[in-house]
């Protein structure tokens, strides 16, 4: 099976930019819910995936930490504690069952490390579920 048939595409999601503020990115997660988002450069490539524990380990060791100053730390200054792996569209879903297993979701990109969208966790639990439903 195709891993495409799982794609959620980018103009369905919410994701930052890299140089967003901690702040942007905080109000952004917190109106759709997210615990964690994609980062891309304005150019469209993923650069990887920001965690609400990813933000709080850095308000942590940041001196004199305020919503005021919050506004001048950029997304590109945190440090990234566990990488959200990408998958390209010529992946397997042997590749994908791999990453998906350990990832909320799997953003997944083109030849040029273009984002183009993610795969959730969720949507390949519920195709296998019921494809072993039906195999009952």
């Amino acid at each position: 099976m195709n891993i495409l048939f799982f794609l959620i595409p980018k103009n369905e999601i919410s994701y930052i930019y890299e140089d967003y503020t901690i702040r942007q990115a905080l109000e952004k997660m917190e109106y759709y819910r997210y615990t964690s988002i994609p980062i891309l450069s304005r150019d469209g490539q993923y650069k990887g995936t920001i965690t609400e524990g990813d933000i709080l380990w850095a308000l942590k060791n940041w001196n004199e930490v305020s919503f005021v100053n919050i506004e001048n730390i950029l997304i590109k200054d945190i440090k990234i504690h566990r990488q959200y792996e990408a998958i390209d569209t010529t992946k397997t879903m042997d590749d994908l069952i791999k990453l998906i297993v350990n990832q909320n979701f799997v953003p997944v990109t083109d030849d040029r490390n273009m984002f183009i969208g993610i795969i959730t966790r969720k949507s390949v639990i519920e195709h296998l579920y019921k494809k072993v439903e039906r195999s009952i």
